[in-house]
């Protein structure tokens, strides 16, 4: 199983970067996926998730309207768009996979941002 984040960065307040993680291992179209951040010296937090279909998404109000979660199951990957970011959105970006109460997490990728 493995789970695989890109796409994180430096980027100026105001700016957007866009994150992927490529699933590969177990029933991606199956799976309900999620994003959580972890700052430096703060404990991981849920930002968003969506169901296995695509369905049903579902966000941290501290990130609702900003961030848009989505998933190609033809690609195995999970997306999360993050726009308008801020300087509190810095952190490690990790995905997470659910596959019949099975759990997957990713290494990280990490979001700076900052002018």
């Amino acid at each position: 199983v493995q789970l695989v984040e890109s796409g994180g960065g430096l980027v100026q307040p105001g700016g957007s970067l866009r994150l992927s993680c490529a699933a590969s291992g177990f029933t991606f179209s199956s799976s309900g996926m999620s994003w959580y951040r972890q700052a430096l010296g703060k404990e991981r937090e849920w930002v968003a998730s969506i169901t296995s279909a695509g369905g049903t998404t579902n966000y941290a109000d501290s990130v609702k309207g900003r961030f848009s979660i989505s998933r190609d199951n033809a690609k195995n990957t999970v997306y999360l768009q993050m726009n308008n970011l801020k300087p509190e959105d810095t952190a490690k970006y990790y995905c997470k996979g659910n596959t019949y109460g099975r759990i997957y997490w990713g290494q990280g990728t990490q979001v700076t941002v900052s002018s």
